[in-house]
C-alpha cells in the first residue's frame, strides 16, 4: 500500500535509513539491505500504510493500536533501539521530527 499524507511519507523515510542503519552495523550490508530486513522494511511500510491515524498519527511506541504481529513487533523495536540514537548524526533532521512526534497526542 502507498503511503500518500507528508507526514507518512516522512516516517516512512525515517524507518528506512533506521533500517540502514541496522543493517550495515548487523549484517554488514554497504548498499541496500540484506533479505531479512528488506522484507522487515516492506512489512513496516505495509503496516504505516494502514495505520488508522494516518496524518494524525503518533509515534509507534506511543499508540495504543499495536498493529505488527508479535514477532515482527519486537524485530521492529529493536532496529529502532539500536538506529534511533545513531539517527541524530546520520539523520539528525528526522531523528528530531520523530522525536517531537513522540509529543503527539493521539488523533491530533
Amino acid at each position: 500500500m502507498r503511503v500518500k499524507h507528508s507526514r507518512m511519507l516522512r516516517e516512512n523515510k525515517t524507518i528506512e535509513y533506521m533500517m540502514q542503519i541496522y543493517c550495515s552495523a548487523h549484517h554488514g550490508t554497504n548498499n541496500g539491505l540484506c533479505p531479512h530486513c528488506t522484507g522487515l522494511l516492506k512489512y513496516a511500510s505495509f503496516r504505516l500504510g494502514k495505520c488508522l491515524y494516518q496524518e494524525k498519527k503518533p509515534t509507534c511506541a506511543k499508540c495504543p493500536v499495536h498493529c505488527y504481529k508479535p514477532g515482527m513487533r519486537e524485530e521492529i523495536k529493536a532496529v529502532m533501539r539500536f538506529s534511533g540514537p545513531r539517527m541524530l548524526f546520520k539523520h539528525p533532521v528526522l531523528a528530531v521530527l520523530h522525536l517531537l512526534d513522540g509529543f503527539r497526542k493521539v488523533g491530533k
